[in-house]
């Protein structure tokens, strides 16, 4: 999803400081971000591709897959 939204994945145990500057209780936990950086929702637990995806579509994302 290229150019559309970023993807990062980042170890709390090998970084816990981005645990806690992030507010990380739960692993995986999803924070979703608008491009000013601005949190938009937040997930704690399992969220499947096709619920990110929706989450996405319904923050008003359009997306298509480009790989």
């Amino acid at each position: 999803y290229e150019g559309v939204f970023k993807v990062e994945f980042i170890d709390v145990w090998e970084n816990p400081e981005a645990g806690r500057e992030y507010g990380i209780r739960l692993i995986p936990t999803q924070i979703f971000y608008d491009s000013s950086g601005k949190e938009l929702f937040r997930h704690e637990g399992f969220f499947s591709k096709e619920d990110i995806l929706a989450k996405w579509k319904e923050l008003g994302v359009e997306h298509t897959k480009t790989k």
